[in-house]
């Protein structure tokens, strides 16, 4: 099982100022801030929330048609 991809990792910025904008990501996992291009690492929590759920429930939280 693959949990990380480092393909657009970047420097971390410790003050927490800089706010990232580019769009990526897996669509199942990623948090509504990524969609929105306004988002820090703080959105990585979402995705281990969502992986976490798979793992337990063998589901996605989230179904749609619209991806």
């Amino acid at each position: 099982m693959k949990l990380a991809d480092f393909g657009t990792a970047g420097p971390y910025d410790k003050s927490g100022k800089k706010k990232m904008s580019e769009l990526v990501g897996t669509p199942y996992y990623v948090a509504p801030e990524v969609l929105a291009s306004n988002y820090s690492e703080k959105c990585d929590i979402w995705s281990i929330g969502v992986i976490t759920f798979l793992l337990l429930s063998g589901k996605l939280p989230f179904t749609s048609n619209s991806i």
